[in-house]
């Protein structure tokens, strides 16, 4: 019997060792040769985690800390002479259980500035995942000439639920609507920002849930306290031109993409909606998403430590590949056309090897 239980344990070890490895060299080999002359330049280090960044048109660099810990001591912040300054104001970054959630940031997630230079501060308000603080989620818009916050959209529990976690923003400017991806439960939010008024898109949907994927990041695979972890539509991006909204799971490899005017249509029906989601293809598996200005969609490829770009019909290509590169998160393009992101080494959980990076590269004809 002893020796039943040794070989099952034998076995099974050996069993995971070979879908490591099938793991590895699947994800490996599906990766394009990448542009040799792209530069990674350093901007920014930091030994607190970090996962949004923001470039304003006078190259003013903003960026933001989620609470995942207890040790979160700013949410957004302004990077000065690589020193974050709290932003807009202290008062607002000093958050603690019992505060007013309306009036602070809890667990800020994401930024981003706009084609107006308007900074977006997107509020998840759920600190380390333990569930949304009632009150608390929210859009905020900041005027950066005056560095004050000039309008608030606050999101409802049928919006932001208690599992929600609400990830990534962006802005079609033209017709005043943001979208707003949510990794905690998948879905979409869609905001008129001329009404105030939400909807919730998108629910449950294929498209914006996980994929049955287990990620190989830093060469291992990803695992959170022995479980496969499950994080739904993370990254999004917003091509203002054709206007087509890109988005994708962040534990899944496949983008997809749907039309922004169907989105704007709060009247049409959940099915309606869900008949005109496109799949572009397996681009792998993204944290962040941007839509850049060649048109392609540049993509944060966590398996490989990259950085990817898609054209409109799927063809994969590689920018650039640095072992630095740990989880690149978040991306902004600045004033001088370099593309910024930001490492944030989720994978490294609570002891990360390195420092927390802001990055930048020049982008080629």
């Amino acid at each position: 019997m002893r020796n039943n239980r040794y070989f099952r344990r034998k076995f099974n070890s050996l069993l995971i060792l070979i879908m490591t490895i099938v793991l590895l060299t699947s994800c490996q080999s599906k990766l394009p040769k990448h542009r040799e002359n792209i530069t990674l330049e350093p901007v920014a280090f930091s030994d607190a985690q970090w996962t949004g960044l923001a470039v304003s048109r006078k190259e003013r660099l903003f960026v933001n800390y989620p609470r995942l810990s207890d040790n979160v001591l700013v949410s957004v912040a302004e990077l000065v002479k690589g020193k974050p300054i709290p932003y807009p104001n202290t008062s607002m970054n000093d958050w603690k259980p019992g505060k007013n959630p309306a009036t602070h940031l809890i667990c800020v997630q994401a930024i981003f500035v706009d084609d107006k230079n308007r900074l977006w501060i997107l509020d998840s308000a759920n600190p380390q995942f333990k569930g949304v603080i009632p009150g608390g989620p929210k859009l905020l818009k900041v005027d950066l000439a005056t560095n004050t916050v000039i309008q608030t959209f606050r999101f409802s529990p049928e919006i932001a639920p208690e599992n929600s976690y609400l990830n990534d923003v962006r802005i079609d400017t033209h017709r005043e609507f943001a979208f707003i991806s949510d990794s905690g439960d998948g879905a979409l939010v869609v905001l008129d920002l001329k009404t105030g008024e939400a909807r919730r898109l998108l629910d449950n949907h294929p498209s914006t849930a996980s994929e049955d994927v287990i990620l190989i990041v830093g060469g291992k695979p990803w695992m959170l306290n022995g479980v496969q972890p499950r994080i739904h539509l993370d990254g999004i991006a917003y091509d203002s031109r054709a206007d087509f909204v890109y988005y994708q799971a962040l534990t899944g490899r496949t983008m997809y993409r749907i039309p922004a005017s169907s989105l704007r249509q709060f009247d049409l029906s959940e099915k309606m909606i869900g008949a005109q989601v496109e799949k572009v293809g397996k681009t792998g598996a993204a944290d962040g998403l941007i839509f850049g200005p060649d048109n392609k969609v540049y993509i944060s490829a966590l398996e490989h430590d990259a950085i990817l770009r898609t054209t409109p019909k799927g063809k994969v290509e590689t920018v650039i590949q640095d072992k630095v590169i740990a989880w690149p998160d978040s991306f902004s393009f600045g004033p001088d056309g370099k593309l910024y992101f930001t490492t944030s080494r989720i994978h490294e959980g609570a002891s990360p090897k390195g420092k927390y990076a802001i990055y930048c590269i020049s982008l080629l004809p």
